[in-house]
């Protein structure tokens, strides 16, 4: 990887160029999707994090292309949507009654001596309604539209009017839904200490906080797709529509 080239991009930049980057910013809760228009130097020193150390990880990628065979900044509009919603929006459908019914034990059964896991459940119980209805809006509303923007460039015709004026005003929306979400996951990462269980935690309390961190993971590569790839693009797209 050109260690030297990326010292001058945003960490958003740098995750949609090359998607295997993405595991190193996780590594060290470098925010790459919501927070994403900072660079590694600007990050890491909020956080106070040596830059050294992450440009090390970073160079230990090996070469500067992504062979994970998933370059999603170059896929149509409406493939990367049919993508997100069957791999990100069904892994958060499927896991929300999951985790949703393990927190709540959990803080039933250790909040007397965990008083955090009783927080963590109520934060997750907050996330869980407000991405689902999110998600409903998306599928709903937002991503037909882009859809149908898409299919007005192929076949030439005049695009649909939308019910919401410009692209830009739903996705202004579902960015600051996608920022609330992130930053009620990374309390729950800061109540849990990193999702690190006691010593004293049974089974489910570990299993819990092993699904709180994947559905955070999820989460972050989940936003990143839509805010720095889908959503520009169908800006632009749009935009483009409206100047023939």
């Amino acid at each position: 990887m050109l260690i030297n080239n990326i010292t001058s991009q945003t960490i958003k930049e740098i995750v949609t160029n090359n998607f295997q980057t993405a595991s190193v910013f996780e590594k060290y809760s470098l925010d790459f999707c919501c927070r994403g228009g900072k660079t590694i130097n600007e990050a890491c020193v909020e956080k106070g994090i040596s830059i050294d150390a992450v440009l090390n990880d970073l160079a230990s990628l090996g070469g500067s292309q992504d062979n994970s065979g998933m370059h999603f900044s170059e896929w149509s509009l409406d493939f990367l949507i049919d993508y997100i919603v069957k791999n990100h929006h069904e892994y958060v459908k499927r896991m929300i009654p999951v985790l949703y019914t393990h927190t709540q034990k959990v803080a039933t059964v250790h909040g007397s001596h965990h008083p955090e896991v009783i927080k963590i459940a109520e934060a997750f119980e907050s996330v869980a309604a407000e991405f689902q209805q999110h998600m409903q809006k998306e599928e709903q509303i937002l991503f037909p539209y882009i859809i149908s923007l898409v299919e007005a460039k192929k076949t030439g015709s005049p695009s649909g009017r939308s019910p919401f004026g410009s692209v830009q005003n739903p996705i202004r929306m579902m960015e600051q839904e996608h920022q609330t979400a992130g930053d009620e996951m990374y309390g729950i990462r800061s109540l849990s200490n990193s999702y690190t269980p006691p010593e004293d935690a049974c089974t489910t309390f570990r299993v819990s906080y092993q699904e709180l961190q994947e559905f955070e993971k999820d989460l972050h590569q989940h936003v990143h797709l839509e805010n720095n790839i889908l959503f520009p693009k169908a800006i632009a797209l749009e935009q483009q529509l409206l100047s023939k």
